[in-house]
């Protein structure tokens, strides 16, 4: 069976099984158990438009969680099934941001590319962060300059709140000829964006904005 799991849909999956978790030791009732499962299962599954019997009868374990040691069992089952996120090479990162002359790149060999939506990391010698996220299928390279913020916020890319920086890319409007800078609140830390990662619509988002 081929990898088919996004980053996203498996941190989506790893919360479910949290809730069920949570309704096991809050829950008597083997009727809303039941149901609960069986909701579970319908979010799940939402997230696959066609998954085949194999994949079929590996998502459906989940049902099966009671408690936090089996469904680390079932998480690490599931990762086998991750697809990672691109593997990239320090030249090709310096391609995507030809006008940086001393790019600092992240440790790639040691980068985990299964939890990995988009791959961000920061300068703060520069103040800059350097985002590479999937655009219309190939990479696609942005760089802001970046501030850590003093306050917990809300992440534009996770929407979560966590601790938050304010990213400013720089894009040229093309009828007039200008500049137009455009600000967002995100992560600090992008390994734990990623984390929180449970769904592309604010990623997506985030990159149209910033890429236009």
């Amino acid at each position: 069976m081929d990898a088919f799991i996004r980053n996203d849909q498996f941190n989506f999956i790893s919360y479910q099984t949290q809730v069920l978790i949570n309704g096991h030791a809050a829950v008597n009732d083997l009727g809303v158990l039941q149901a609960l499962r069986a909701l579970v299962r319908d979010k799940v599954m939402d997230l696959f438009e066609e998954p085949g019997s194999q994949e079929t009868n590996l998502i459906e374990k989940i049902t099966d969680i009671k408690d936090s040691n089996h469904a680390e069992e079932y998480l690490e089952e599931l990762k086998e099934y991750v697809i990672p996120f691109y593997s990239v090479n320090e030249k090709a990162l310096k391609k995507m941001f030809p006008k940086v002359k001393k790019l600092r790149v992240p440790d790639l060999k040691g980068m985990d590319y299964k939890a990995l939506s988009y791959l961000g990391w920061n300068d703060f010698g520069q103040e800059s962060k350097y985002i590479v996220a999937n655009v219309d299928g190939k990479l696609k390279g942005i760089k802001g300059t970046f501030k850590n913020s003093s306050k917990k916020g809300l992440c534009t890319i996770c929407h979560t709140f966590s601790e938050v920086g304010l990213f400013v890319s720089q894009s040229k409007k093309t009828s007039q000829g200008t500049f137009v800078k455009k600000g967002n609140y995100i992560c600090q830390d992008s390994m734990e964006c990623n984390g929180k990662l449970k769904g592309l619509d604010k990623l997506d988002d985030f990159i149209e904005r910033v890429n236009h």
